[in-house]
């Protein structure tokens, strides 16, 4: 991931993640293209997991895919990075089964 941010000129600051989804915090300037930069680091890192953990890709790829076609990202331009880095690495998914917290709508 960050020699693939490396080529962008970006900067990975924080990373993290569950067995479902990751959560990059990467510094870029206006002039990068996000789309290009969140294809780039999908494309890198599905062939390096498929070379590394070729059985467990094969076994939980989606139609031949290892990740969705989207992502979403969000500007945290006003937030000092210290702060949104923190919030990145406390993310933490509530325990599911019997007594998982019900959450209001």
């Amino acid at each position: 991931m960050r020699e693939v941010c490396a080529d962008f000129n970006t900067t990975l600051v924080e990373f993290n993640g569950e067995h479902d989804h990751l959560r990059l915090l990467i510094e870029y300037p206006t002039t990068v293209q996000l789309s290009k930069l969140v294809n780039s680091l999908k494309g890198v890192s599905a062939r390096q997991l498929r070379y590394e953990f070729t059985y467990w890709v094969n076994q939980h790829s989606m139609n031949g895919h290892l990740w969705s076609p989207s992502y979403f990202a969000a500007s945290c331009g006003g937030a000092p990075l210290s702060i949104i880095a923190q919030y990145i690495d406390q993310q933490r998914r509530p325990p599911s089964g019997p007594g998982r917290p019900k959450l209001k709508r």
